[in-house]
């Protein structure tokens, strides 16, 4: 049966629509399985299952026969969400006979629920007129081919939806992580790797002519470099092989592959967008041949397809450019994509790769930019120029909306803004509590454009700038001089007020183009400290100009990453102090800066005292130190659900480390994005953190929630939450206390997710 799935599940990849996908689904399980039916119900919008592919009942029921949760067998497995498997199914009190399909009344039954992301999306079914107990293994098969095809299925409707939608309003919505709040609405622009033909984006000619005598140029081009390479190789190269180059040649005529892609074009499509589904859909119908030779003829044809594309999205790279309403679309958004777009034209951010712990996502919310995370079934290659309302409180992204959507997301942007205003009136106010507990807020920046915005805040200092920004803006590894001018403008920005440098910190989700590190576990490898520490040329350069940037300000504070060994602590210290006195001998004037420990992984938060007795002060980085504790990959939308600050095991560790770090007399400050949820600030201060520090668009809510507390509150309501024993009513509890005091951080009707 393990051949028969591997060809169900090609044959469903090169499928040209939901329909077919469904017909081949059916037949072939059918025939699989030998059974009487085989059927496939999927979920309306309105949670009813209805009937839309079958083999064995009559085809005209297709469409018509529907039932709900709580009707028939189908809707009992739904409801259930676990295969039902009966050998006298009409002895089942949840049996119900259907005269409409043509059926006999079939006695034996099993199904399966179609699962993707923790919801049903249908149910697929078999069955048989005599007595059967469909076999252990037949069970397993159809499970397993339900798993397989459940993100084919989810993936496939929004693909097919997408194409078929138009300019009317249609509401298309995708459902994604909630990565940067607020409310945008704007005009998609799609970013696709290059050369990648899963990602070429949908995107009409505006000229058909033109547009096809452009592809049989590039297709010409193309022909001429491969008849120019087989003759280069002739003499190093055997018959059979210098026969794929005759192979790439036919497939390149006119009348074969040419001849299918002008008749895309003709349609009114470009031509990479195209050439890439006629290569995809050829390349799926020979993976799913069952003869050997033949399936690995495929990789030939994407490796064909791969350098024709090259070649026609070379040939008509045009300068990219971004209208007044950008929201920008990609499979996988990175930081150095932000600095390409003009920053009074980025509206919003939706990504299909990611979480709300990503780096991009973190630096969306210091931007104030509304973003989506992890939207896995997003079909971004068909959505440029689409008019787009991103949802950053619920992770959910709009396309060709109603104008009564536009209208509702208009009137919260509205709503949106004037909370913020009434925000924004504490800025000059300290963040002290009713019964006067002083709490400094400070920010975390990365960008000069965050300076700004964080002083009209009200910051009172940096607890956190990300170094490697300035260097993951780079096309090279910056000089210890264009260091020196990047650090010297923050700390001269926010002086007299103090500035923590967070020495480079690269691996995990934040690669430098130029300094490549691929791993196939990198939030478990090679990053951090360990980088720097292996290269202290790297950091060595790097701690100089942060002290050379302070000379006369003298206030830096240096942070260093990662740190799970003492002697990682140690070894660091001996090269600043190393770096201090090379520069005094060099005639700077610079003093010894304060050295401190972010405290991010299980290992640091055990050996937090030891590490408090040799540091100058400890922050938390929250983000990292929940992942870790949580094992979920922070970019990972599969297991975005499962990551969540409330965990009481990350409450139980943030406060010991608060604990030894007083102990030994050490501040310790928090810096992760956790610090800037309004509900957990109550947690943080009650724990007796000496400093919080978010992004400066979470400032101002966090003052807020401060100035209307008193400590001892904030104190009852740690005893309480630290009883509990799951994040969800930790954050049940939390969000009381919000509204008991008459904080509201969104606009109504909209829920953030933490």
């Amino acid at each position: 049966m393990l051949d028969s799935l591997r060809a169900i599940t090609q044959e469903v990849n090169s499928a040209a629509s939901v329909r077919s996908a469904m017909e081949i689904i059916v037949q072939r399980i059918r025939t699989t399985m030998h059974t009487q039916v085989c059927s496939v119900y999927l979920r309306d919008p309105q949670g009813d299952f209805v009937l839309r592919a079958t083999e064995g009942l009559l085809p005209e029921s297709v469409g018509q026969v529907k039932m709900s949760l709580h009707e028939g067998l189908v809707g009992y497995v739904a409801k259930r969400g676990e295969p039902i498997n009966l050998e006298n199914a009409e002895a089942h009190s949840r049996y119900h006979y259907f005269p409409e399909t043509g059926e006999e009344r079939f006695t034996s039954f099993l199904g399966v629920p179609i699962v993707h992301q923790r919801e049903v999306l249908g149910v697929l079914t078999v069955q048989q007129s005599h007595r059967r107990r469909f076999d252990d293994d037949e069970e397993a098969f159809l499970v397993t081919i339900s798993a397989q095809l459940s993100g084919i299925i989810a993936h496939a409707e929004a693909i097919h939806g997408a194409e078929e939608i138009d300019d009317t309003g249609v509401d298309l919505r995708f459902k994604g992580v909630a990565g940067s709040p607020g409310i945008a609405i704007g005009t998609a622009v799609v970013l696709s790797p290059q050369s990648d033909l899963s990602s070429v984006a949908y995107q009409l000619c505006s000229n058909i002519e033109e547009e096809l005598s452009f592809f049989y140029t590039s297709l010409s081009a193309v022909r001429n470099d491969i008849k120019a390479l087989g003759k280069k190789l002739s003499n190093r190269l055997s018959v059979e092989e210098r026969g794929l180059f005759d192979a790439y040649l036919a497939m390149l005529d006119d009348t074969s592959l040419g001849r299918e892609v002008t008749d895309a074009i003709k349609k009114g499509v470009v031509a990479p967008y195209a050439w890439s589904r006629v290569i995809l859909q050829h390349a799926n119908t020979f993976a799913s041949m069952h003869d050997p030779y033949l399936r690995e003829r495929a990789a030939d044809v994407r490796d064909l397809g791969s350098r024709v594309l090259g070649y026609l999205q070379q040939s008509s790279a045009t300068e990219k450019t971004y209208p007044n309403n950008t929201v920008l679309i990609g499979d996988e958004l990175t930081a150095s994509v932000l600095g390409e777009v003009p920053k009074d034209k980025l509206l919003g951010l939706v990504s299909v790769k990611g979480s709300s712990s990503s780096h991009v996502a973190i630096l969306a919310r210091a931007m104030g930019i509304p973003t989506v995370m992890g939207a896995v079934d997003l079909p971004f290659t068909q959505l440029d120029g689409k008019l787009t309302i991103v949802d950053g409180y619920r992770g959910n992204t709009y396309f060709n909306p109603s104008d009564e959507a536009l209208n509702e997301f208009t009137k919260l942007i509205q709503e949106d803004q004037e909370i913020s205003k009434h925000y924004e009136a504490l800025k000059d106010l300290p963040g002290e509590t009713t019964d006067n507990h002083r709490v400094p807020l400070w920010v975390n920046t990365g960008l000069m454009a965050d300076v700004m915005r964080s002083i009209e805040r009200g910051a009172e200092g940096v607890g956190l700038y990300r170094t490697e920004v300035p260097f993951l803006l780079r096309d090279r590894f910056p000089t210890e001089e264009d260091q020196r001018k990047i650090y010297r403008e923050q700390l001269a920005a926010f002086a007299p007020h103090p500035v923590t440098m967070r020495t480079l910190d690269v691996g995990g989700d934040k690669a430098l183009s130029y300094f490549p590190i691929e791993e196939a576990n990198p939030f478990l490898g090679w990053r951090g400290i360990r980088v720097t520490l292996d290269h202290p040329e790297i950091f060595m350069s790097q701690v100089r100009a942060m002290m050379r940037a302070s000379q006369g300000l003298n206030n830096l504070r240096i942070m260093l990453p990662m740190i799970s060994h003492i002697s990682e602590l140690e070894t660091s210290q001996a090269l600043i102090q190393r770096a201090h006195s090379e520069l005094l001998e060099d005639g700077f004037d610079v003093e010894l800066p304060p050295v401190g420990v972010m405290i991010e992984v299980p290992a640091a938060v055990y050996q937090a005292k030891e590490l408090a007795a040799r540091a100058d002060f400890l922050s938390v980085g929250s983000n990292d130190l929940t992942q870790y504790l949580l094992a979920v990959d922070r970019n990972n939308p599969q297991v975005a659900g499962l990551y969540n600050s409330f965990h009481p095991a990350v409450l139980q560790a943030l406060q010991s480390v608060v604990r030894a770090a007083h102990s030994e007399g050490t501040p310790v400050s928090i810096c992760g994005e956790m610090a800037g949820d309004p509900g957990a600030s109550m947690l943080l201060m009650a724990m007796g953190y000496d400093v919080l520090s978010m992004n400066s668009t979470n400032l101002p809510r966090v003052k807020s929630v401060i100035r209307a507390i008193s400590l001892e509150q904030a104190e009852t309501l740690l005893a309480r939450v630290m009883k509990l024993t799951d994040a969800e009513t930790v954050a049940q509890y939390v969000d009381i206390e919000l509204k008991k005091i008459g904080i509201r951080d969104r606009p109504e009707g909209l829920e953030t997710s933490r």
